[in-house]
């Protein structure tokens, strides 16, 4: 997320870490309240304890800021940047009992981006040389699909759908309550309207498709984009020579890091991997109080 991006995105952004911070803290944090005083004022140091790309600075940055504007948040390095164990990537100081009581949010905004961010940058860099584009899913944690896909694109991949107000994906049951392929895609060309007043009628239409059969029928109907759902890579392949560049070929479903490389060597243009927001691993890191000092 740009700078520009962060000033559009910035109200959202302190909408979910509010709603963070009233989980966690409640009415108070009795620990902190009852031993930190009111005097004292901390240092620390987020320090990263495993080999990763770190994402969230400026979230974790935000809980802080919306506790006490007196802590004083500083990143070290940018979000997206490559770190290993060892390296400090931001620095906090100011009021103890505000600093304590936001850290464990603050890590859990940081941790989890910088997961989702060093699994991306896993694929895409199992991807590389290729023409293959790694894309996120709405398999996202509730609630925090904004901060979710950021974390995506800091990690050098790419976003599919926001939601579903902003692409049409016409997926199995689409098509079966429609009749088929054929039918589903002539409703939508035919109902193109808006359901709202930010609704895209020009959003892109994208059809899934099981087999080499379904293939053929989508190709003819003039969509953007077509899923290639849970084939093998033989049947890929085909579908490569079939679509022969007159429509953007998705791959889609059970994609590891063991099976990425073979299916971006198919020739498809995305993959789309869910397992990049609905199971990564959070990124090592600690925040080390490193002084203690107490307001004049």
């Amino acid at each position: 997320m740009c700078d520009n991006q962060w000033n559009d995105e910035r109200a959202r952004c302190e909408e979910i870490v509010r709603r963070a911070l009233e989980e966690d803290i409640g009415p108070g944090d009795v620990t902190t309240l009852w031993i930190v005083s009111p005097a004292a004022r901390l240092r620390g140091r987020f320090l990263v304890k495993e080999t990763g790309v770190v994402a969230g600075l400026l979230v974790a940055g935000l809980v802080f800021q919306l506790l006490d504007p007196e802590v004083r948040f500083r990143p070290l390095v940018e979000d997206g940047t490559a770190v290993f164990p060892g390296d400090v990537v931001a620095e906090v100081e100011g009021p103890g009992r505000a600093i304590l009581s936001g850290e464990r949010t603050a890590l859990n905004f940081l941790q989890r981006m910088s997961g989702i961010a060093t699994l991306t940058r896993r694929y895409v860099e199992a991807v590389a040389g290729t023409r293959a584009v790694i894309l996120d899913t709405r398999k996202t944690a509730p609630g925090l699909r904004l901060l979710d896909k950021w974390a995506v694109r800091l990690g050098g991949g790419q976003n599919h759908r926001l939601g579903l107000y902003d692409m049409v994906l016409i997926k199995d049951n689409h098509i079966a309550a429609a009749g088929g392929i054929t039918g589903a895609v002539a409703r939508v060309q035919q109902e193109r309207r808006p359901v709202a007043p930010e609704f895209n009628s020009g959003a892109t239409i994208e059809v899934e498709v099981k087999n080499l059969d379904d293939l053929e029928e989508a190709l003819a109907l003039g969509v953007d984009r077509i899923m290639l759902d849970n084939v093998d890579l033989a049947t890929m392949r085909q579908a490569v020579e079939m679509a022969a560049g007159r429509v953007e070929l998705e791959a889609s479903g059970g994609v590891t890091l063991k099976t990425v490389a073979a299916i971006a060597a198919t020739g498809v243009d995305y993959i789309s991997v869910g397992a990049l927001t609905h199971s990564p691993g959070a990124l090592d890191i600690s925040l080390e109080i490193s002084e203690t000092r107490f307001f004049a």
